[in-house]
């Protein structure tokens, strides 16, 4: 199944659910830093990083986005940033 490009991004005020959103954000990133993260998903993945933060999360208090980026704009990477690729495949360890 072919993955998607996504944006990840994050705002959580209590730091204990930031170190387990973070967690979960890294579980599925391929790059990023601090609270925007690049995540190669299939639709599959892309439900289940929505479920697992909404398990993180609150909700009233947190914010969270998905933001799927458009594969026919090129990326413009600046300075010492990578330009993100889809790999043949991921290891998670």
């Amino acid at each position: 199944m072919p993955r998607k490009l996504y944006l990840a991004a994050y705002d959580v005020r209590e730091p204990r659910r930031l170190a387990r959103a973070l967690r979960v954000i890294k579980g599925f990133a391929s790059g990023g830093q601090k609270s925007a993260y690049e995540c190669w998903l299939t639709p599959a993945e892309t439900a289940e990083l929505e479920r697992a933060m909404r398990g993180v999360l609150e909700l009233e208090e947190d914010s969270f986005a998905l933001i799927p980026l458009n594969p026919r704009r090129p990326i413009t990477p600046l300075g010492v940033a990578i330009a993100p690729t889809d790999p043949a495949y991921f290891y998670f360890g």
